[in-house]
């Protein structure tokens, strides 16, 4: 991963290919699992595409869709925004073809992982989404464990959405996933994605070493913006005062068991989990 190490701040469109507004791809990004699509579709519009060797989750940004895949049609009614509450998502299987339809138009956020078993697509309903309060004071905020790994099978996939009021810190005590320690920590790729509230919304995103040569990021991040994690401390993520800001974490890594465990900073863990 060393010639990636500038590359780890993603700009919004920098990537963009197509329908594609962000196309992080393993190549991309360096690494062997986690990928992540922004699918834009104007009123009518539609996009086919093979999964490849990886399962994918087509989860709605702003608007709704029909998915086909295979002999199946899955209707996701949406939402406004992120910030509008959660969302109905469709899980395709990797070997498999897919078309994303939207009558009204909207963006679609297409997470994945490259994985070896081929699972059944299916229809992930909102009202079966868990939603998670985590943290207090300044570092409230809401997690939405749709595709967490013990809330929706997936082969390798991980996916969780985050709500951080303007304001308050996410992603604190800072924590890591980069090597593999039995019961105590996996190792996962990660991928941030960010939209916030308002056209002027910002916020700021670390990743420090947890290694010598390791990751190490301090971006002022913006809607449409990502920043990959192959390896370190990463958090505090940080929302400005006055904007609200989103982000969707992807996962994915080399285990035999689909499990998110972590690792603590261990000098900033006291009353802020």
């Amino acid at each position: 991963m060393d010639e990636h190490k500038d590359e780890l701040f993603v700009r919004a469109t920098t990537t963009s290919r197509e329908a594609y507004a962000l196309d992080i791809g393993p190549e991309r990004a360096g690494w062997g699992y986690s990928g992540l699509r922004v699918l834009e579709l104007a009123p009518g519009g539609s996009h086919a595409f093979a999964t490849g060797d990886s399962e994918w989750i087509v989860l709605p940004l702003q608007g709704g869709c029909t998915v086909h895949v295979e002999d199946w049609t899955m209707e996701l009614l949406g939402r406004e925004s992120v910030f509008a509450g959660v969302t109905d998502f469709a899980y395709l299987p990797r070997d498999a073809h897919a078309q994303i339809a939207s009558g009204a138009g909207g963006r679609f956020a297409l997470a994945g992982a490259r994985c070896e078993r081929r699972l059944p697509a299916r229809h992930g309903p909102a009202p079966e989404v868990p939603v998670e309060r985590r943290g207090s004071g300044v570092s409230a905020r809401e997690v939405r464990n749709f595709a967490a790994a013990d809330a929706f099978a997936c082969d390798r996939l991980i996916a969780v959405e985050v709500i951080t009021p303007g304001g308050n810190w996410s992603s604190y005590p800072p924590h890591k996933h980069d090597e593999h320690v039995p019961g105590q920590e996996s190792e996962l790729e990660e991928i941030y994605y960010f939209e916030f509230a308002s056209e002027q919304g910002f916020g700021y995103q670390r990743v420090s070493p947890s290694r010598p040569g390791g990751a190490d990021v301090l971006a002022e991040v913006r809607t449409g913006d990502a920043v990959l994690v192959p390896d370190g401390w990463h958090g505090p993520s940080i929302a400005a005062p006055g904007h609200p800001m989103y982000y969707l974490n992807v996962m994915a890594g080399p285990g035999e068991e689909r499990v998110w465990r972590i690792r603590f900073y261990p000098d900033h863990t006291e009353g802020y989990r």
